[in-house]
């Protein structure tokens, strides 16, 4: 059986890495069908539960499948973006979570600045003696 190939600078690996990093943040955000038929497209106002560079996790109410195409609008930042649906979990609470990565960059549109996919630990600073 083949090995997997492994990051040297992590141990993990590359199969199971992700393209930026994830924060989990409640942002209120309105979902719009995009290019769907009169009798099945929706407006609802949701929320984030996870964003990344990428796209976003949320909780969504109206019925949708994978490889669907939505537009996202961000009050807080004003703007709206399409994205692609890529995941849709089961439902809980009337909800599914459903994972949406966008169709052309937009590395403003959750007004968070992410970090690199490396990440180190801070080096204390030496103690001087008086």
């Amino acid at each position: 059986m083949p090995m997997p190939n492994v990051n040297p600078s992590n141990g993990v690996p590359e199969s199971s890495r992700r393209r930026s990093q994830r924060v989990i943040l409640s942002l209120p955000i309105t979902v719009r069908s995009e290019g769907a038929p009169a009798e099945s497209s929706f407006i609802e106002d949701t929320q984030t539960l996870v964003v990344n560079e990428h796209g976003a996790l949320i909780a969504l109410a109206s019925k949708v499948s994978q490889g669907q195409t939505l537009r996202l609008f961000n009050p807080g930042t004003g703007l709206e973006q399409l994205c692609m649906i890529s995941y849709v979990g089961t439902s809980a609470d009337g909800k599914r979570q459903v994972g949406l990565k966008f169709l052309a960059p937009s590395p403003n549109f959750w007004s968070i600045a992410f970090s690199s996919d490396v990440w180190t630990a801070p080096q204390p600073e030496p103690v001087r003696n008086k």
